[in-house]
């Protein structure tokens, strides 16, 4: 018994002087490099502030209850339990979310870098710039996904109903957003319509941005078509690129709400455009459940995180 507390203590003591050489290292690299870590310190009290700080309060908050006009009350596990064991509305919404995030996340990743990858081979700047804004438009607009209410309103007057209605399709206006089998796909597109954000932009800037001797390389190696070329040397030269866009995709995915409630309602027909965000907004901002909120705002973010680290891993075996 006394070697192995003995073992302990040294471990121990190896592990504390590990920790004081290293805070050492770091506070001698911190006085060399003082004016840089000056300019990185507005950018960390800021982050602090409003993010890291606001996320552990949430965290913290999500094993409690919390309702705003009393203080916090410590439940332990209690609202992790009622959201997977008591609250249906919660596993709908669950199935909504990867429903959107699975469709329209990968196709939108993928439609983003192949549109980005044509604009890029067009050799005027000002077509290239006119064709990046018009993709961009719709993201930057905000409000944009508000003509598809137009294009899909229950009367006759709506664009969709109309054409329909003239060709000889249907007899009868369709509510196409109170009817639960209309209203997924009809969202689904709106989103990949609006999946043109700051990932594209950054893939733009990617393929600009590449190497061209890289190419001329690459043609003398062997490379026979523009796929290769894609594979082999655009896609390997831009990886960092590639990780924000997906780091973009995937929070947005993830995020969904806003367009889904302003077109089919808050809530919508059986909950059939109910994501994980809309009910942490249900609770947080209408019920103001803040403990229960905050159990599902730290059950997404692990979610988030969690698919980061699989998509980048996935990316890293590009072009290897």
């Amino acid at each position: 018994m006394d070697s192995k507390i003995q073992s302990k203590e040294k471990n121990k003591s190896v592990y504390v002087r590990y920790i004081k050489k290293r805070a050492g290292l770091v506070w001698k690299d911190m006085k060399r490099h003082k004016v840089s870590y000056l300019f990185m310190l507005p950018y960390c009290l800021l982050f602090t502030v409003f993010i890291l700080a606001p996320a552990l309060v949430s965290m913290g908050l999500s094993f409690t209850y919390f309702n705003v006009l009393e203080s916090p009350k410590f439940v332990g596990w209690q609202n992790y339990v009622n959201l997977f064991f008591a609250d249906e509305v919660f596993l709908t919404a669950i199935k909504n979310t990867f429903l959107f995030a699975i469709i329209t996340g990968p196709i939108g990743y993928f439609m983003a870098l192949f549109i980005a990858w044509m604009i890029n081979d067009i050799k005027n700047k000002k077509i290239r710039a006119f064709m990046t804004l018009l993709f961009y438009a719709p993201t930057i607009s905000g409000q944009a996904y508000i003509v598809w209410k137009y294009i899909f309103s229950s009367d006759a007057y709506g664009f969709a109903n109309g054409w329909l209605m003239k060709l000889g399709l249907t007899y009868q206006a369709n509510l196409w957003f109170e009817d639960q089998r209309f209203i997924v796909p009809i969202l689904i597109i709106v989103v990949l319509w609006m999946s043109m954000g700051t990932g594209f932009l950054s893939f733009i800037a990617g393929l600009q941005n590449v190497d061209q001797s890289l190419y001329e390389a690459g043609y003398m190696d062997g490379i026979r078509n523009r796929f290769q070329e894609l594979w082999y040397i655009t896609l390997p030269a831009m990886k960092p690129q590639l990780m924000f866009g997906a780091v973009m995709t995937i929070t947005s995915s993830f995020a969904i709400h806003d367009q889904l409630a302003a077109l089919a309602g808050f809530p919508s027909v059986n909950y059939a455009a109910h994501t994980v965000v809309s009910h942490l907004v249900d609770y947080g901002s209408i019920r103001f459940e803040m403990g229960y909120a905050s159990a599902i705002a730290t059950l997404l973010f692990i979610v988030m995180v969690l698919s980061n680290k699989v998509i980048q891993a996935l990316l890293r075996k590009v072009g290897q």
